[in-house]
């Protein structure tokens, strides 16, 4: 990626295109994650404010990567401080029903498993919440999180194994699991 990123600050658009064509089904996912509607909106002015500054870029691809999700990440905080101010977005169908669409059944499954996906990370705090999207959906180093976020290494560590531990226990419906009550007294084994 160090090469592509290279060629994109010598002003290749086909450099450009490669680190669009990459990158963008991350950065839409992290702001599904987070509850971004327009998710695909939202990557595109996240793509062309980083594009704007491509020339001042340090750290080849990994800087490429940690300023792509540094912007992704505001655009979201902003996103959703606009929608507090406006109200819900309600999408309008001005076409109607589209006959070459998916199957009702597609689509029911399809929203069952965004519900349960958001249901379970709706369990965890904002940051844990973070946390997981840069480090799972935006495959990035817990380097590259913590300069995202603005936190310190540790304090990454520490979100992302609270994170874990509790997307454990929701998913297995356990509160108190009796591997870590048999930790803490062997009487409850």
């Amino acid at each position: 990626m160090d090469a592509t990123v290279a060629a994109a600050t010598a002003g290749d658009p086909a450099a450009f295109g490669q680190l669009w064509h990459e990158l963008s089904p991350r950065v839409a996912a992290y702001l599904r994650s987070h509850g971004v509607v327009e998710a695909e909106d939202v990557t595109s002015e996240v793509f062309l404010a980083v594009f704007r500054q491509v020339g001042r870029i340090s750290g080849g691809g990994a800087g490429f990567v940690a300023l792509l999700f540094t912007v992704a990440h505001r655009r979201q905080v902003d996103w959703h401080r606009q929608r507090v101010r406006r109200g819900p977005w309600v999408p309008w169908d001005e076409a109607g029903v589209d006959p070459a669409g998916p199957s009702a059944e597609a689509v029911a499954l399809a929203r069952i498993e965004d519900e349960q996906v958001a249901q379970v990370l709706g369990a965890l705090t904002a940051d844990q919440r973070a946390v997981l999207t840069l480090r799972v959906v935006a495959d990035l180093s817990l380097e590259d999180t913590a300069v995202v976020l603005g936190k310190d290494v540790g304090a990454v560590k520490s979100l992302q194994h609270r994170a874990l531990a509790r997307l454990r226990r929701e998913v297995a419906g356990d509160p108190y699991p009796r591997e870590a009550l048999a930790r803490l007294n062997p009487r409850h084994a």
